[in-house]
């Protein structure tokens, strides 16, 4: 086992592609090949399962590709140090984002940091929260962004912005009237069909928190669905299958354009923490360490 191998290695589970990998390293597709089929003989097992149209780890892969990715970022960060390494003028940063900083906070930064650093790149995975945090410990993402704390040994949060949850409803009579009539009473959320949003999210552990402090357990609810994609639970809302509970920059759009209601939860205080994390025991190259600190100038840090 060699680094050329297992950079190819890495090469084609990023890419899900014989043929970029070798485009990317300069290499023929055989010659990637036999550099993948020289890592099975030898650890022998399968690294990747084929199909037609794509190539994906397989479970041993995915145990491979944890350590590879380190060992081939340490060896870039090596060469960086020592002057060994020609700039290419092309860095890519892998980050693993939650939902609600992907879509609302992440685009700013990304323009200011492409403003300042036109030459880096950057490869976003949206997943759930918790998620978020397995990628930044097992080394698969360089930086993250999740609007929860899970204990992890080895994570460092750096919290940037302070996220609202609020409830949100159809806009009809009924509705409307529980918000001129009772503003800070939210008991009539008892008697609604809720849609949540899926177990991991770190909106929906926040939601939970924030209601028991109002007075409103899970049990007592009725919860008709549980969905991963905001913009489908938006939807259900606002043709009348549910009311839901969501981070207010998710909902701003809509309750402007006069589709949906928005409730604050009463006794939350200032909003959950959005936070960027990555792994202590990691060494940030270069572009991660620039990347952390536009997050940091953009909000303010």
């Amino acid at each position: 086992m060699n680094l050329k191998q297992l950079e190819a290695f890495v090469q084609v589970a990023e890419g899900g592609s014989f043929s970029k990998a070798a485009r990317e390293l300069y290499l023929t597709q055989p010659t990637i090949s036999a550099h993948i089929s020289s890592l099975e003989k030898e650890l022998n097992v399968r690294l990747f399962v084929r199909n037609t149209k794509e190539v994906s780890l397989s479970d041993n892969g995915k145990d491979l590709y944890k350590y590879a990715k380190q060992m081939v970022d340490l060896q870039g960060k090596i060469e960086e140090h020592f002057g060994m390494k020609k700039d290419s003028g092309k860095h890519c940063i892998t980050i693993a984002a939650s939902t609600i900083p992907a879509q609302y906070l992440l685009p700013k930064v990304l323009m200011c940091f492409n403003e300042k650093y036109p030459e880096e790149q950057f490869k976003i995975k949206e997943t759930d929260s918790a998620q978020v945090v397995t990628q930044i410990v097992d080394c698969m993402a360089d930086v993250g962004f999740t609007g929860t704390v899970l204990e992890k040994k080895h994570c460092k949060y750096i919290p940037f912005y302070k996220d609202e949850l609020v409830i949100i409803a159809p806009n009809t009579e009924k509705y409307r009237r529980f918000q001129e009539e009772c503003p800070n009473d939210i008991s009539w959320l008892k008697r609604e069909h809720v849609i949540m949003r899926e177990e991991g999210s770190g909106t929906r552990k926040e939601a939970e928190k924030q209601l028991r402090s109002a007075g409103v357990n899970m049990v007592d609810l009725e919860i008709i669905a549980s969905i991963e994609n905001q913009e489908t639970i938006k939807k259900s809302v606002r043709q009348g299958i549910g009311v839901s509970i969501l981070s207010r920059l998710a909902a701003t759009d809509e309750a402007k354009a006069g589709q949906m209601l928005i409730f604050p939860i009463p006794g939350a205080d200032e909003g959950r923490d959005i936070n960027v994390v990555y792994n202590r025991n990691y060494q940030l190259s270069r572009s991660a360490e620039r990347f952390i600190k536009i997050v940091k100038e953009v909000y303010e840090v």
